[in-house]
């Protein structure tokens, strides 16, 4: 199956990325079938330059894309729909996550008696 993901590049702490067509299964180092744009997240501001038909060729051939790549492509306007997450909650696991934050919240406990001097 055909992805369209990035590619890291750049400097230490100074990462630019290119938006590739390839193989799920293959490293993003490896031959990439097309660079279909570059992505600066550093520069002030943002830098995003894509091939916006070549992109629309290869979703209309089945190529998925990774949930950032996804996201970046809502941002310009390529794809519709919504945001992708990467972290995945079931039904179940949220329910835990309630259960545990209603633990350690304690409870409104009644207020001790306040020790007042006794008449003598």
């Amino acid at each position: 199956m055909l992805t369209i993901r990035l590619q890291r590049l750049g400097k230490k702490k100074h990462p630019t990325y290119r938006f590739i067509v390839s193989e799920k299964a293959k490293d993003t180092q490896s031959g990439a079938l097309e660079i279909l744009g570059n992505y600066d997240p550093v520069a002030k501001p943002k830098v995003i330059a894509l091939k916006k038909d070549r992109i629309e060729y290869w979703i209309s051939k089945g190529a998925q894309t990774s949930n950032t790549v996804h996201n970046l492509l809502l941002k310009e306007g390529i794809v519709k729909g919504e945001k992708k997450r990467s972290v995945f909650l079931s039904a179940k696991r949220k329910a835990n996550i309630e259960e545990t934050k209603n633990k350690e919240t304690p409870a409104e406990a009644p207020a001790a008696p306040s020790a007042s001097p006794a008449d003598v």
